[in-house]
């Protein structure tokens, strides 16, 4: 039954797949929209919006209804001023009706903690603005591993076909007398080899193409349609200023310095102003079957154990937490900027070699090889050209893999992507 299990999944994985091939433009929107972290960072902000409308709540006037049905056991009366008369006071079923308003007239605190939800509020879009970035930032790496992985594969694929027709020449001729068992030995070490290295870099591209997927929200891998374009930024003044880390950053500061700004509000007093309207059923003098009221209650917290000190050197001590953040987010911005164009400096230079590189390894391979057909080299020398070869086709891919990713770090770093 194993055996069968085996066999199936062997046999299903063999099978050719058509899979979706997306731009890199697609790729990054799609992240955008579906990717889970890009979705939770919209809940959060539908979350915080609720804090400010539980916040704000206290500075509205409110109207609420009650309603009492009470039944006793039996009816209450007093003794009347003749004898043998009664006065009832509680009758045996009772209905009271009451609605009640509240306005706050002056409410300090409650102002205050409107004010900084609000500002809580601001940070939060900002900060999922960030994230929404990072998001961005995994969806184009991860396209750009499945044009790298791509590229591999045909790199492997090239070496392993010139491998074996290396190894089919070899044998034709150690048949034909001309040849000997050392070169189709070689011959076949360098074709194994290619081989080896073709089945990685084909399991390498097939993660690639699953993490594109993961990263554009999907339920299966994706393909990459075709190169993406992109430019270096031109130069310009403070440019962490537009990435949406040091912005949530700054966003989280304001937030902290308004509720440590406006604590003094804690000590003031509270004015609301009360009506209420009364409804009973059975109505017994002295009290009317309806009635109002209209009530004005000031409260002022005198004592309350050290309540409002401590909260105040909370709010203090976070916003000096998030100045303390701010700076670092800045210093980190910046540094992330200038190590961002060197790199790419020293990718291009180092791609611009690499490919040198392979195209004299190439050129190399090709005298090689009509040198050994022409008898005036020996197989060690034509398997060292092609293993250069391959490895210089795989350091040429590299290098340019890393220009592009140094591309895309210069653009994040300067707030130009996505």
């Amino acid at each position: 039954m194993m055996a069968l299990l085996v066999a199936c999944a062997l046999a299903a994985g063999s099978a050719p797949v058509t899979l979706e091939r997306v731009t890199f433009d697609e790729a990054v929107r799609r992240s955008l929209a579906h990717a889970p972290g890009a979705l939770i960072a919209a809940e959060e902000i539908a979350r915080v919006d609720g804090l400010l409308t539980q916040a704000r709540s206290g500075s509205f006037p409110s109207l609420g209804a009650s309603g009492v049905y009470t039944v006793l056991d039996r009816e209450r009366s007093i003794p009347g001023a003749t004898p043998g008369s009664s006065r009832l006071t509680q009758a045996r079923e009772q209905r009271q009706g009451a609605a009640t308003l509240q306005v706050p007239l002056v409410a300090p605190s409650r102002w205050a903690t409107w004010v900084t939800a609000s500002k809580v509020l601001d940070a939060t879009r900002i900060a999922a603005a960030d994230v929404r970035r990072q998001v961005a930032l995994a969806a184009a790496r991860a396209y750009l591993g499945v044009l790298v992985g791509r590229r591999a594969v045909e790199v492997s694929r090239s070496a392993a076909d010139l491998a074996r027709a290396r190894l089919d020449f070899a044998r034709a001729r150690l048949k034909g007398g001309v040849g000997n068992a050392l070169d189709e030995a070689r011959a076949e070490q360098v074709t194994a080899s290619s081989e080896a290295q073709l089945e990685a870099a084909q399991t390498g591209l097939a993660r690639a193409r699953e993490a594109l997927g993961i990263a554009a929200g999907g339920d299966g891998p994706l393909d990459a349609a075709e190169e993406p374009s992109l430019s270096s930024p031109p130069p310009a003044e403070a440019p962490e200023e537009r990435r949406p880390d040091v912005a949530a950053a700054r966003a989280r500061l304001d937030a902290a310095a308004a509720a440590s700004r406006y604590s003094w509000a804690d000590w003031l007093p509270t004015l609301l102003a009360a009506a209420q309207g009364t409804l009973s059923d059975p109505a017994i003098a002295p009290t009317p079957r309806s009635g109002w009221q209209v009530q004005l209650v000031l409260s002022l917290p005198i004592f309350e154990g050290g309540l409002r000190v401590g909260q105040q050197r909370e709010r203090d001590a976070l916003e000096r937490e998030a100045r303390t953040q701010l700076d670092g987010t800045l210093r980190q911005a910046r540094s992330e900027v200038r190590v961002s164009v060197e790199a790419l400096q020293h990718q291009e230079a180092s791609f611009a070699a690499s490919r040198r590189a392979s195209e004299q390894a190439r050129t190399v391979l090709t005298l090689t090889s009509r040198a050994y057909e022409a008898g005036a080299a020996n197989s060690l020398d034509l398997t060292t050209a092609q293993q250069l070869s391959r490895d210089a086709d795989l350091a040429m891919v590299i290098a340019e893999d890393a220009v592009r990713n140094a591309r895309l770090d210069l653009l994040a770093a300067v707030g130009l992507f996505p």
